[in-house]
């Protein structure tokens, strides 16, 4: 994956520190509003905790990822200057950040499609969607503001649908729907889901202990605290990091390339 495509804190503004809201729960030690700085952000711009998050109460922050949506607004939309150096445009970069950050995600989904070799019939369109959206994200702050990122999204997600259903035929026999199912703290432990439709699943708590996740699409899929000890990931469809990062596993977890396995698994 590009790097563009990967958070780079050192050249972000720490906008998600700022921008995002939070409220006390498992996931964050104290409440935080819209527009207010994370206690923990530095004059620097970088997490005075950042080795430490979870043990300090900010869990939620290591399951966040910004698919470089933070320097892109930072450097390029507001051209390297800081809502700490210029006030007044604090607002409007922070309204910006999310629809940018989602911009960015679609990024992220169509590079990876076009990765595919199974994709390839749509190769020429998804080129096209990428152009589009790549032209978007190098609007002004006020196109960017004022953009339906949920139409884009709209006009991108029957690319990423055809997509998925050409690599999961791949799989071999006939792939199961799970599609926006509930199956939290469901018991899957060694289920064959190989090639599985998996979007959106609510899966937070499952176990999925030695699971054949294979080609699995999981776009949107609630991974949270599911147990993926000794599962298969090999070349699961639109997994993210932070999708990895929110779940557990253990060093038997096979994970497609690129993917880092989280400090916070279990170790061997």
């Amino acid at each position: 994956m590009p790097e563009t495509l990967r958070g780079d804190c050192a050249n972000c503004f720490g906008l998600c520190c700022v921008a995002l809201p939070f409220a006390k729960s498992a996931d964050f030690a104290v409440n935080k509003a819209s527009g207010e700085p994370c206690r923990n952000l530095q004059e620097d711009f970088r997490c005075g905790i950042h080795t430490k998050l979870r043990p300090s109460g900010f869990s939620g922050c290591t399951v966040y990822d910004c698919f470089g949506a933070g320097q892109k607004v930072s450097q390029v939309t507001f051209g390297g200057v800081s809502w700490r150096e210029a006030p007044e445009t604090s607002r409007q970069m922070y309204e910006v950040f999310p629809v940018m950050r989602q911009l960015h995600e679609l990024l992220r989904y169509l590079t990876e499609a076009l990765a595919l070799s199974a994709a390839r019939p749509l190769h020429g369109e998804l080129r096209q969607a990428l152009a589009r959206v790549e032209a978007l994200t190098e609007g002004t702050a006020e196109s960017l503001e004022k953009l339906d990122v949920a139409a884009v999204r709209g006009e991108v997600n029957p690319l990423l649908l055809k997509t998925s259903a050409l690599v999961r035929t791949t799989a071999g026999g006939k792939a199961k729907s799970r599609r926006g199912a509930d199956l939290i703290g469901a018991r899957l432990r060694g289920a064959k889901l190989r090639g599985a439709d998996l979007r959106g699943a609510l899966l937070i708590a499952a176990d999925l202990t030695g699971a054949d996740l294979s080609l699995a699409d999981l776009i949107g899929a609630d991974l949270r605290d599911a147990d993926l000890s000794g599962a298969d990931l090999t070349g699961a469809l639109f997994l993210t990091q932070p999708q990895l990062n929110a779940a557990r596993g253990d060093a038997t977890t096979r994970l497609p390339a690129g993917f880092e396995r989280p400090a916070h698994w279990a170790r061997p």
